[in-house]
């Protein structure tokens, strides 16, 4: 049953590939992430890279919230295998400290590949990383040129870049601050933030920056919807995944940075594919919360309370949705991108 899911996902992208459905037009989307600091980063950005291949959206850039070269090198390293190369890339400068010892920066792993004459085992397109733009500054020209009310964010990662883009004044770009730019354009972020079943647990993306997760979760001028940790939690990509589904690649960068993450085999939350699985492709794989407000708390900790005037809302999962969820992440993450396809 698991090959007949498989071929039947794998040949339905090919299709949606090679000949664009008609339908509505592909959804505007910035991916802002940290790459480099948990391996569903990884799977989530394969997930928005399968979405282009089907043309459901248009990635206006991914923007990077860990600091380093390595997390835009190994960006670069996916736009490039993948066959989007161009797509802008934003960094952080002196962002969010998020260096830890219990797992290796796949990214910097990936980057530092080599074959067996030296070589680097990965392509890149674009030189001179650390000069890369500004994510803050990328976003004012990219949001300038959408129109109203057409981008989703979808937030992975830690809330200093989109803090920071509140708090920016009028430029060359636009004549509105940064809070009216994105009233004006952005029509919804969803943040894989917060934990809303405990109010004990003080969810790693929210306390490597509490203010900026603050002023976010609690000002940002349009819809938010939070993909918490306790939904994460509940879909765990499986290592039998990654150890038997991709034989047709023998070089593949997440597969790589999976294996370089942690000791294999491990099976890892899904908190960031769900959130871009929400952000394209909307509710129907979640219970959605009614509409309400967020608080966080100065130690980190989050808070929903309902409100029908309220803007922000969250995610949960059945164990039933769960398994649906597992099914296709496997099937979408597992097949093949149509830049193979178009090779073979």
């Amino acid at each position: 049953m698991r090959k007949l899911i498989f071929v039947a996902a794998a040949l339905s992208l090919l299709c949606c590939c090679g000949k664009k459905a008609s339908g509505p037009a592909p959804l505007a989307v910035i991916m802002e992430t940290d790459l480099g600091n948990d391996v569903d980063d990884a799977l989530a950005m394969d997930l928005l890279y399968k979405y282009l291949d089907a043309g459901k959206i248009r990635l206006l850039a991914v923007n990077l919230n860990k600091e380093g070269e390595a997390p835009a090198e190994f960006t670069d390293i996916l736009n490039t295998w993948y066959g989007y190369p161009d797509i802008p890339v934003g960094i952080i400068r002196n962002g969010a400290d998020c260096e830890e010892d219990a797992a290796v920066n796949y990214a910097k792993a990936v980057v530092d590949m080599k074959d067996g004459e030296g070589k680097p085992l990965f392509k890149r397109s674009r030189p001179g990383y650390s000069s890369y733009p500004d994510a803050v500054t990328l976003y004012r020209k990219l949001l300038s040129a959408e129109p109203d009310n057409s981008v989703v964010i979808a937030s992975v990662g830690f809330s200093t870049n989109l803090a920071r883009l509140l708090e920016t004044p009028a430029d060359e770009f636009s004549t509105l601050t940064g809070r009216e730019l994105v009233a004006a354009k952005v029509k919804m972020l969803v943040t894989m933030a917060g934990c809303f079943d405990n109010p004990d647990h003080y969810e790693y993306n929210v306390v490597k920056d509490i203010p900026a997760a603050k002023v976010v979760l609690e000002q940002w001028p349009t819809p938010v919807v939070a993909s918490p940790w306790e939904l994460g939690v509940k879909v765990e990509y499986p290592a039998s995944s990654i150890e038997n589904d991709f034989g047709w690649a023998p070089l593949h960068p997440v597969v790589e940075a999976y294996k370089a993450y942690l000791p294999m085999p491990y099976d890892r939350p899904t908190w960031d594919p769900t959130a871009v699985l929400y952000a394209v492709e909307g509710g129907d794989w979640f219970t959605v919360s009614p509409p309400g407000r967020i608080e966080v708390t100065p130690e980190g900790a989050t808070f929903f309370t309902e409100d029908p005037s309220g803007t922000r809302r969250f995610l949960s999962v059945t164990d039933g949705q769960a398994e649906a969820i597992l099914s296709h992440f496997i099937d979408v993450i597992s097949s093949r991108p149509a830049v193979l396809s178009k090779q073979d």
